[in-house]
């Protein structure tokens, strides 16, 4: 897993640590605070780890995250990632089970980054980002658009969950954990969204009936992408998933058992990185914290500072939090009068 990271003059990140991560991990703040920038940041250098030494990739560790950095943040050179008006270099630390991944380069780097360390070995599993948007529909243009027409648009968190998407799934058994949660997600959206190869379509599946994809609920696309990445055995018990506004287009109810699966995923060993200003989010994951007595680590962006805490110890101070209470107390005000 994910131990802690560390970024300098990253963007709108100007200076963010973040340590003792565990195995559900969440980010809270304002909209432009900088929560999907961490995320991205986190993911391009998760995938780094991955592609490095893997198949026959010939490239080296620094050539792959220069383009992973290119194709995720989509600027002309990777140099403008450095933060506006910064008088030092982007510096980025990541500790993966102990061990060390960092690199760091100044505004003027173009694709080449010189100072790059990894200790960490190669690795099997596959770590990916669930975006806020919904993908099924648009699956087929992501592909052609970046795989052919190669033009900057859907940035790499799209194009590798597109490219997961197509795979397969697989048959035999698999963790009874992820069975489990596979059953819950459909019991949630009431059926199956599944690739017809035929028609080279998704689509929904409802008992006897069958939706295209364009006409299915936002909700039901976005929990059918985790059970087709259960279910092709894209993800396994090693992997990390970052995912961007969990309660997208999900009703309450929909976000608690979301995030009951997420917990059950997390005792498999999944290691899970949510972004997300929803206080039913930060309420659903306190009470799981109190219930399974786990450390569920908060970074919130408090102004121009990140400050953590940790939702076994409570509840923590921030802006979802009182602006739910504001709203709550003119509710009664209302009432009384």
């Amino acid at each position: 897993m994910i131990d802690s990271i560390e970024l300098k003059n990253f963007g709108p990140l100007r200076d963010c640590r973040w340590a003792g991560l565990g195995r559900i991990n969440l980010v809270i703040g304002s909209n432009g605070s900088g929560k999907t920038f961490l995320l991205k940041a986190i993911y391009a250098a998760l995938r780094t780890i991955e592609e490095y030494r893997r198949g026959d990739d010939q490239r080296t560790a620094a050539e792959i995250l220069a383009d992973k950095l290119y194709w995720t943040f989509q600027s002309e050179k990777i140099g403008d990632l450095v933060s506006k008006g910064a008088d030092s270099s982007l510096t980025f630390k990541l500790e993966f089970n102990r061990q060390r991944f960092s690199y760091g380069f100044g505004r003027d780097t173009s694709k080449q980054i010189s100072s790059l360390e990894n200790e960490v070995p190669p690795r099997t599993s596959n770590s990916i980002f669930l975006p806020a948007k919904e993908v099924l529909s648009l699956h087929q243009i992501i592909l052609k658009s970046r795989e052919q027409d190669k033009v900057f648009g859907f940035d790499d968190t799209y194009l590798d969950l597109a490219r997961a998407l197509r795979l397969p799934t697989r048959q035999g058994r698999n963790y009874p954990e992820f069975a489990q949660s596979r059953r819950r997600l459909e019991e949630i959206v009431g059926g199956v969204v599944e690739y017809d190869e035929q028609v080279g379509r998704w689509q929904f599946n409802k008992g006897r009936h069958k939706f295209p994809i364009g006409v299915t609920a936002e909700g039901v696309k976005k929990i059918a992408i985790l059970d087709t990445l259960l279910g092709n055995r894209y993800l396994d018990a090693n992997s990390i998933v970052l995912i961007d506004e969990p309660e997208s287009a999900l009703h309450p109810s929909a976000i608690s058992e979301l995030l009951n699966i997420v917990a059950m995923l997390a005792e498999r060993g999944i290691q899970f990185v949510l972004a997300s200003h929803s206080y039913f989010v930060v309420k659903k994951l306190f009470l799981i914290a109190q219930e399974k007595g786990w450390s569920i680590p908060v970074i919130n962006a408090d102004e121009m500072n990140w400050v953590s805490h940790d939702l076994k110890d409570g509840m923590p101070d921030n802006p979802i939090i009182d602006e739910s209470i504001r709203l709550y107390k003119e509710e009664v005000e209302l009432a009384l009068k």
